[in-house]
């Protein structure tokens, strides 16, 4: 097996963490628990919405054997058994909007990290009409999970709604009646551009393990030869938040000029330690569902997928994603199960339950292998490397660029997109400030349409004034 996803954080079988085992945990079937008196009961802090029920009658010291409410069933996390083993997109599923571009037989695409793949096909899809002069062409990069249905209605071949909806479209911020926007599936993705759930050649099975490292410029050079197929040698803008601002600022720095202007929304040079640490603990979440298999597990039967492992990690991702104030506003301490006794230890609040919620929901669309893969590619993110340094990266960006922050985001602090701002403008390149006033944390550059729209567009339209190429 190749080792490009094999996990090293726990070698050892006997290691495994028991919370994502299949059965219920090992080891405690039922716990001693000792009769309250009615004084105690009252002073408990938890209702008694029944007397507890002994399994094997009073105990020599006149306590209960009871069946174990605080440990002893499954975390509820997944409420449905017949998960999908992968939410990828495969040949044969409806299309939907997507188009494709695919390498030349015989052209092998090297990879940065030192991989090589024999055949390489990208997803995307457009909105509005390109002009003659191929000039109106703007590229928006998506995110983490995202894919390249930017807009539109969920429909035949998209599961959900466009992540950028609200700004793309005629009149919209990205004015598609001005602009002709493309989207392409990232490298390693999993809604049809060539993926760890893609057909290896050769092999008529998915790549699973096999597939290799990819990196943030891997990805920009399968977008551009997007542009080739489509006939664009210069993009009005290169758009994106998050990840997708990361494929935005190596656009600006590999192809200086085959860019008119950036726009990077909460995004980074170079990815933090902190950030690092968090995609740590997504990819271990996955690695350690014993269903995962070591990234082979496409033939396993529904259900019998790494759902869990996604889940947790999707779960992990949704905490920081969002703001302190935004959980303590929506959830606080509200219940979603009666936390009665006997109370169980997956008896849970409101907020446990959204966790959940979304958990499930990114498995029904996603897989896991391509969120270890594009979790990683985020981690090895940073325009200096090979370039000597950040500063000296930046010197390469010529072009207009705009940087956005989100005021409450401590997954990608403001901090770090003003230390970028303040590099570019010691460049002498003109950079244009945006800081997005949202209480959502690091997904307020998904939600804050009313700030990011019109500054967008207003940008957009300096772009086009200016003449720079």
């Amino acid at each position: 097996m190749s080792p490009a996803l094999m996990s090293p954080a726990l070698m050892s079988p006997a290691l495994m963490s028991p919370a994502l085992m299949s059965t219920d945990l090992r080891g405690t079937d039922r716990l001693r628990a000792t009769r309250m008196s009615e004084d105690d009961e009252r002073t408990s802090g938890f209702s008694s919405g029944h007397a507890p029920e002994p399994v094997d009658g009073a105990l020599a010291d006149g306590s209960v054997a009871m069946s174990a409410a605080g440990v002893g069933r499954r975390s509820p996390r997944l409420s449905r058994p017949d998960l999908p083993v992968t939410g990828a997109w495969r040949p044969g599923d409806p299309a939907g909007d997507r188009q494709f571009v695919s390498t030349e037989p015989g052209r092998r695409f090297a990879l940065e990290g030192g991989g090589v793949l024999d055949e390489l096909t990208v997803a995307y899809e457009t909105w509005g009409e390109l002009d003659a002069a191929a000039s109106n062409a703007v590229l928006v990069c998506h995110a983490l999970t995202g894919d390249s249905h930017a807009a539109g209605p969920a429909a035949s071949g998209h599961v959900q709604q466009g992540w950028w909806s609200d700004l793309i479209g005629p009149g919209r911020s990205l004015d598609t009646d001005r602009w002709f926007v493309v989207c392409a599936n990232v490298l390693g993705g999993c809604q049809g551009t060539t993926g760890p759930a893609s057909i290896a050649p050769g092999t008529g099975a998915p790549y699973g393990s096999a597939f290799p490292v990819v990196t943030i410029r891997d990805t920009v050079r399968t977008q551009a030869l997007v542009a080739d197929a489509l006939g664009i040698d210069q993009w009005m803008s290169v758009v994106g938040g998050s990840m997708g601002g990361m494929q935005a600022l190596e656009w600006g720095v590999m192809y200086p000029a085959r860019v008119r202007s950036v726009a990077a929304l909460a995004s980074t040079a170079a990815a933090s330690a902190q950030q690092i640490a968090w995609s740590n603990a997504g990819r271990n979440a996955i690695a350690l569902d014993p269903r995962w298999r070591n990234g082979d597990y496409y033939d396993a039967e529904p259900g019998d997928g790494p759902a869990e492992g996604l889940a947790l990690a999707r779960s992990i991702a949704q905490v920081h994603y969002r703001s302190e104030l935004v959980f303590e506003q929506r959830f606080g301490r509200d219940e979603f199960d009666a936390i009665a006794q006997p109370v169980s230890i997956w008896d849970r609040f409101q907020v446990e339950s959204y966790l959940d919620y979304h958990g499930e929901k990114l498995a029904l669309r996603f897989d896991a292998n391509s969120y270890l893969v594009l979790n990683k590619m985020m981690d090895l993110h940073d325009i200096g490397r090979g370039r000597g340094g950040v500063a000296e990266a930046l010197r390469r960006l010529g072009a207009p660029t705009m940087i956005g922050s989100v005021a409450s985001d401590w997954l990608y602090p403001p901090y770090q997109q003003r230390a970028l701002a303040d590099l570019l403008d010691q460049c002498g390149n003109p950079c244009e400030w945006l800081e997005i006033d949202s209480p959502h944390g690091h997904d307020g550059f998904l939600l804050e349409f009313d700030q990011i729209g019109p500054a967008l567009s207003q940008f957009l339209v300096e772009v086009e004034k200016s003449g720079a190429a």
